[in-house]
């Protein structure tokens, strides 16, 4: 994953800061101003390791999410 790369993200949960919680590309994207279930198109503002932060550019289409993403929930998943 890279800084400017946009992707179609399905937002699975909420993390305790409020920024809703999608998964590309085996890493957790932090998406503020979002809630379960939105589909949303975000450009990738920061990458670390395991977690990145984006950005809402435009609605996405309900039926594909990112190539890549993950049908997941918050199981063992610690925020930093």
């Amino acid at each position: 994953m890279e800084v400017g790369e946009e992707l179609t993200l399905r937002i699975f949960g909420v993390s305790r800061r409020g920024d809703g919680m999608g998964k590309a590309k085996g890493y957790t994207v932090f998406v503020p101003n979002t809630k379960a279930g939105d589909v949303v198109k975000v450009r990738v503002t920061r990458v670390w390791s395991r977690y990145a932060v984006a950005e809402v550019v435009g609605g996405g289409s309900a039926e594909e999410p990112a190539a890549g993403e993950e049908e997941a929930g918050e199981e063992g998943f610690t925020e930093e």
